[in-house]
């Protein structure tokens, strides 16, 4: 009986973690298919409105600000679905955990 609810939640923990995913991937295509729009109507407005070049239009910050603004904001979600294991996984609050608790029985024991 025990088992079966185990198995019910390390379903749900799953099934939570695809939704996190399919949203990042949902949000990472936005972000691709909006800035080019975003970018590429700045980089021909450019060159019409103000008579610049190619180059000069491209290579413009408003051509790459929303990139990089919300590229930041992208990041921060990604690190929110896939963690930082290196820093905070589960290995990192166990290893935290022991050494506080071996802390505590040292003080203890110097007392």
């Amino acid at each position: 009986m025990e088992t079966n609810h185990i198995k019910e939640d390390n379903y749900l923990l799953a099934k939570k973690r695809v939704k996190k995913l399919k949203g990042f991937y949902i949000h990472f295509a936005v972000y691709i298919v909006v800035n080019t729009f975003i970018s590429a109507n700045i980089i021909i407005s450019n060159i019409y409105e103000n008579g610049g070049t190619f180059n000069e239009a491209f290579w413009n910050f408003g051509t790459f600000a929303v990139w990089i603004f919300w590229g930041i904001g992208l990041a921060i979600h990604a690190f929110n679905v896939f963690g930082l294991p290196f820093l905070f996984g589960k290995d990192w609050e166990e290893r935290k955990i022991k050494k506080y608790m071996e802390e505590d029985d040292n003080q203890f024991k110097s007392i």
